[in-house]
Formats: C-alpha cells, structure tokens, sequence
C-alpha cells in the first residue's frame, strides 16, 4: 500500500492512498495493518518532515525505514549546521533502517550518530542490462530523434516547479545557431495540455516533442543519445533523471539548488540568458563518448533484501508493508 502526501494528488484508489490533511494522514498510519512503514523524503530535511519521520518511528508492530533522496543535502548550509545532538539527529536514530542514495548521504547519516549497520547505500535507479535495453527508440521518439541533432532533453513532471516555458522560450534563438536542434520534454502532470497547445501553436513546434511517459528503459535510451539534458527548475530537490544522465555521459545543466551533484553545468533560477549561454557553450565543446555502465537491476532486490531482514526482527504483525511518499517529486 502507499500513502501519497505530495501535492499530486489523484483519488483513493488500489491500496493508494491520498490523505487530505495530517489528521487523515494519521488516521491512515492508526488503521492500516504493516509489518513495515518505509518513509521516502526529498528536498530539504524540515522540521515538519522530522516530526512526520518521528511519528512513523512510533507505530507499534512496525519496523521504520526511511530513504533521504536528497543527494546534495548534506552540503547545504542547513545540512552542515545538523549535528548529533539537533533534532535531526535524534529522528535518524529512531528508524531501524536508513537508505542513502550516495556515499554523501551515508556520512550524513554517520555523522548524526546512525550505526553503521542500520544505513544502507542503495542507488535509486537501475540500468537495465545491455541485451533488455531497448535499442531502438518507441514512436515518435525515433523519428525526432533521426530528424533533429543535436537533441536536447528534459525529464520531469510537468508542473509549474519545473519551468518547463523557459525551455521552450529558450529554442528559437537556439535554432538560429543550430538549426536542426530538438527539445524532448519527457513526462506528464497538469501542466500536459498547457504545454501541448502552447507547442502546437509554437514557431518551432516541430523542433518541439512533449513524449508524456515513456517507459524507463526508453527514457535511459533518449537521455544517452540526448546532447544535454535540462533541468530549469523553480524548487527542486534531489533529481534522478540528473544522476541518470550524469552515469550515460550525457552533459547536464540544471538551476542551481544548492545540492547538485558535481559534474552539473550550474545557471541561475529563471534566467533565459543563462540558460542559452551555457547551452551554447556545451555545444560548441565535443560531444562526450557515451560508455553505459553495466547493467544492474539490484536496487530494488537490495531494498527488498532491507525489509526481509528488518521483518525478521520483527514477529508482530503480519499483513505486508506501507509506503509512505512526501517531499519533492523525482525522476
């Protein structure tokens, strides 16, 4: 089951829950039976997140894990500041397993007295193997894709945090210097139609793609065939499709949040100049040889492997494991 307390909010539906307020949530985490509640964070480490992480720790019968997917966190002026002692530090220890996405996070946890043996370090994403991998780009993406070079790519919701406009703002001086340029915007959210009718009735609409979901093995495919992938964001957190990108070779240039991994062409939020200008000047570098690690789908057997061993500390209950989703939304 999973309970989903973003602001993306669908109905009720599945074993999927979306709670409208902290009182149903509570409800919710009262009446539901787990054997394990698994708290998944992104962003930054607030107060209000801690005080939610510290009631999951409390159910009776359950063991707690939480995921921190905010991979740059521990940099940050806030992240730094923590120490043992802080409230942070004491919500950490409370949870009988942690996962960090990146040796960063798991000195974080080190750092606010986490026993080594209660955090795991657990990629969040997974590269499908060579041979599953597919080769040849779903419609319409391969007719893009062998229509435009170079091709730029944008993987996220679509919602207003992404500032998706400013991509698009960003292509008819970009086509001046390359004419046969393509932006993919890879995605769905409530912003889908907004986007749709606004390339539709764009000069370069067919320089522009808005591709909806695409399943992730194909996605892994266009970002390593992409030049550049963009991430303009207006608030973000942690993002996966950056770290993906980072891993295929493919240049990456992201708003400046504070907690970017390195190797991220860095721009201000909102600022179209900048945006082209560090465009620009990555295209006009060579372009990078693009070498796929191997594959490896064994996160999310190392998580499931987690939760075994973390049961079997646990003979209360029964009825299976509850997801709990908050934070920043990530792909």
């Amino acid at each position: 089951m999973v309970i989903n307390i973003t602001r993306h909010r669908k109905p009720t539906a599945d074993h999927v829950y979306y709670p409208k307020g902290p009182a149903q949530l509570l409800r919710l985490l009262a009446r539901l039976r787990y054997d394990l509640i698994h708290l998944h964070i992104g962003g930054m480490l607030t107060n209000r997140i801690l005080a939610l992480g510290l009631v999951c720790t409390l159910q009776p019968g359950a063991r707690s894990v939480m995921t921190f997917h905010s991979g740059g966190y521990p940099s940050t002026r806030e992240g730094q500041a923590l120490k043992p002692a802080s409230f942070a530090g004491f919500v950490l220890r409370r949870f009988d397993g942690l996962i960090g996405v990146n040796a960063e996070i798991m000195g974080f946890f080190h750092k606010m007295g986490v026993e080594p043996e209660r955090a795991r370090l657990i990629s969040p994403y997974a590269f499908p193997e060579a041979e599953q991998s597919s080769s040849v780009l779903p419609e319409p993406l391969a007719a893009f894709f062998a229509a435009h070079n170079p091709v730029l790519i944008s993987v996220g919701l679509l919602e207003p945090e992404y500032d998706l406009p400013l991509q698009i703002e960003a292509m008819p001086q970009l086509l001046r210097q390359f004419p046969d340029a393509g932006l993919v915007l890879i995605g769905s959210g409530s912003l889908e139609n907004d986007l749709r009718a606004r390339i539709q009735a764009h000069p370069c609409a067919q320089h522009l793609l808005l591709a909806g979901d695409v399943p992730h093995a194909a996605t892994l495919e266009a970002i390593s065939r992409s030049r550049l992938l963009l991430r303009t964001t207006l608030y973000d957190g942690d993002a996966l499709s950056v770290r993906e990108a980072l891993q295929l070779g493919t240049p990456v240039i992201a708003t400046d949040n504070g907690m970017r991994p390195a190797g991220v062409s860095l721009m201000p939020r909102s600022d179209l100049a900048a945006l082209l200008r560090v465009i620009e000047q990555k295209l006009q570098q060579p372009a990078p040889d693009k070498q796929r690690s191997g594959g490896d789908e064994s996160n999310l057997q190392a998580v499931l492997n987690f939760y075994t061993d973390l049961i079997a500390k646990n003979k209360g209950r029964k009825d299976g494991a509850s997801d709990l989703s908050t934070g920043s939304p990530k792909l």
